[in-house]
């Protein structure tokens, strides 16, 4: 090939040199078969053999029945047991909730309460409203100011 300053930086034609590539490829198999050409049944390989005869390709001998994708066999899931599964230990009880705990739920209830029937407790909407929105507020910023910082101390890590 000719550069444009009339230099050749390769074979002069690239064609009959990529075509000698492709040949030395195919005469070592890389690429003979397709996994569209490969035949299906017995039956079938024969007469692509001779196919093949006849067009001077190389003749290879049948691929067998698996092919890379596929295992040997189906797997049998019943075969495995219940002893080789492994079974998550069972999670800790849920910790008894400590009454800051529970007097803040018990704002965040009065708090919704107050805002959806405020008549309920005798107390008109324009008294109720910022009742409820202090209730609210304090239920919240006391469960979030309370809330643990850290994983527990008795925290051992990943244990096997």
């Amino acid at each position: 090939m000719t550069g444009r300053s009339g230099n050749t930086d390769g074979p002069e034609d690239v064609d009959a040199a990529f075509a000698e590539i492709v040949a030395g490829l195919e005469r070592d198999g890389v690429g003979a078969r397709w996994p569209e050409d490969q035949p299906a049944t017995g039956q079938d390989s024969a007469a692509t053999a001779a196919e093949a005869a006849e067009d001077g390709r190389p003749v290879e001998p049948p691929a067998p029945a698996s092919s890379w994708r596929a295992g040997e066999k189906d797997w049998d899931w019943a075969l495995g047991s219940d002893e080789e599964h492994y079974v998550p230990p069972d999670p800790p009880p849920f910790p008894k909730p400590r009454v800051t705990t529970v007097v803040a739920v018990v704002l965040l209830l009065i708090g919704v309460g107050l805002i959806a029937v405020p008549g309920v407790v005798g107390l008109e909407t324009a008294q109720a409203t910022p009742l409820a929105l202090i209730a609210l507020t304090s239920g919240v910023g006391w469960l979030v100011l309370r809330m643990r910082q850290g994983p527990p101390s008795d925290d051992h890590g990943a244990q096997l």
